[in-house]
């Protein structure tokens, strides 16, 4: 047994966990540096809320991985309780067997990533197998649970996770990725039937899959998952709660509105750690927007450190979550943002449209004689007034058109480490329209004023502004938040901005390092 415990637990070189390959950027693999990072998270929080006890040194805290994919953080769980509970605890057999049958507890996400945990935290596919380094468990799964299960239909999707039927309706056999832990509508009765009586588990943790095909948009569209299993998490009332997710939450994601209302309200969350660019977290790993863990504490309430991990560098701050209806990720925007806001202008938001602003898909190709021109993605053309489907009243009017998509990964900057932010940018005369790959701004008085308008969309200052929202390369009205309107009778600069603003020459240096000069 000891040789076999010392096989399990002992450090390793390589990891076998850092060499694995992704399932897909929907089901990322927790490289071990990361997990015990955000256990070390724990720790500490634990200690705090317990008179400095040590969290590894107690026999009786219950773990729940409710997500399992490579069994990283049972196994780096398990590693820390079995150095922690030594003195009370001296047998290694017997530490080892309670500590696997009595604290770690994990839910697989298919098959095979349920097989890959129990190789990781028992050392054996089954845990009753021969090489088991847990000899109490009287059934394969220990505690590691997988069971394939259905999606429940309604309509053309499920109930639960808003899946696809038309992708996930699969034959007997195959993987249909109805996850256990959110597709129930009693989430302790279903831990209840899978453990085998009434569980209370003081610690949650997690890198749970981020999104499944929801069957719409020729197969591309995708409904997120994750905040569904954070929010089931918490109807259990651990003690803590830590997650890495994606950070598109923070002022996006499709049907996330209400979570993130939710989120950034709940002082409870006492720590955040973001990571705008994802490949700083998981190497290789593109999440658009970033990834973000944090620590739910439920008895501490108040505000949350804030701790923004980009190029190597760290910054700090402890902060209210809540201050705008978006989250601000850099500490650092902030006080830019609070200056801006100062000043009461109204919200240049008010003058971008919604999406399809005039009802006309991004395929049409329009026609060589309509009587109004079409700005299209694919080459400019003409299009009947007949078939402009909403937005008429801007039809004669000057305004700006924008395109809707980033010029880059808004999470990843180019070669300069600056970003353009916005791309395609032009005066749009009386008598034309655009496709719903653009977004239009205005209307406008006069070209005058539509000229200046666009030129104020190429500052650096508002750019900037539009980049601390944008965390993909979707951009929407919402995208504009903190944009202030200015008067567009005069033409607006860099300069004449940060002048209004007040703006300190270390602000400017932010923006500038940030931002590359717009032709």
């Amino acid at each position: 047994m000891s040789d076999k415990a010392s096989f399990a637990l002992r450090g390793r070189n390589p990891d076998v966990l850092t060499c694995i390959a992704n399932l897909s950027n929907d089901e990322v693999f927790t490289p071990p540096e990361f997990a015990n990072r955000m256990l070390d998270t724990l720790a500490e929080a634990w200690a705090a809320n317990h008179g400095g006890a040590n969290l590894w040194a107690d026999k009786t805290v219950k773990f729940l991985d409710p997500c399992t994919k490579s069994g990283v953080f049972l196994r780096e769980i398990t590693s820390r309780l079995v150095k922690g509970l030594e003195k009370e605890i001296p047998d290694l057999e017997k530490r080892v067997d309670h500590i696997l049958t009595k604290q770690v507890f994990g839910i697989g996400i298919t098959q095979i990533t349920s097989l890959l945990a129990r190789r990781s935290v028992y050392c054996s596919k089954h845990a009753t197998g021969e090489h088991s380094i847990a000899k109490s468990f009287t059934g394969d799964d220990g505690n590691i649970w997988f069971k394939r299960l259905k999606h429940t239909w309604d309509g053309d999707k499920c109930k639960y996770c808003g899946a696809g039927k038309s992708v996930f309706d699969r034959a007997a056999g195959l993987e249909t990725h109805a996850y256990a832990f959110i597709h129930t509508d009693n989430i302790k009765t279903r831990l209840a039937e899978i453990f085998g009586g009434n569980m209370q588990f003081d610690v949650i943790i997690g890198n749970p899959p981020y999104q499944l095909n929801d069957g719409g948009g020729d197969g591309s569209s995708a409904t997120p998952l994750y905040h569904q299993f954070i929010e089931q998490a918490m109807q259990l009332e651990p003690r803590f709660l830590s997650m890495v997710v994606p950070s598109k939450w923070f002022s996006g994601g499709k049907g996330l509105d209400e979570f993130r209302a939710k989120m950034l309200s709940d002082q409870r969350i006492r720590y955040l750690v973001d990571y705008p660019n994802s490949r700083e977290a998981f190497q290789g790993v593109d999440v658009a927007g970033g990834v973000m863990y944090f620590l739910w504490d439920r008895d501490n309430h108040g505000t949350c450190m804030v701790e923004t991990r980009a190029n190597g560098q760290s910054v700090v701050a402890e902060r209210s979550l809540n201050e705008h209806e978006v989250f601000v990720r850099d500490n650092r925007v902030l006080g830019i943002v609070k200056k801006v806001k100062a000043l009461g202008d109204e919200d240049f938001s008010n003058l971008v449209s919604a999406r399809r602003p005039f009802g006309i898909d991004s395929a049409d190709e329009g026609n060589k004689t309509g009587e109004l021109y079409l700005y299209t993605s694919g080459g400019d053309c003409r299009i009947d007034r007949k078939d402009v489907i909403k937005g008429t009243e801007l039809i004669s009017k000057w305004k700006v058109l924008l395109s809707k998509t980033s010029s880059e990964h808004a999470g990843q900057p180019d070669k300069s480490g600056r970003k353009r932010v916005l791309s395609r940018i032009e005066v749009m005369p009386p008598n034309s329209v655009a496709t719903e790959s653009y977004l239009i701004v205005g209307p406008f008085k006069s070209k005058q004023e539509a000229e200046n308008a666009a030129e104020y969309l190429r500052t650096r200052f508002t750019r900037f502004l539009v980049s601390a929202i944008l965390l993909t390369q979707n951009i929407t009205r919402g995208s504009f938040l903190f944009v202030p309107a200015q008067d567009f009778s005069k033409s607006w600069t860099d300069k004449t901005l940060y002048k209004k603003y007040l703006l300190t020459p270390e602000e400017i240096e932010f923006i500038e390092s940030t931002i590359r000069p717009m032709e």
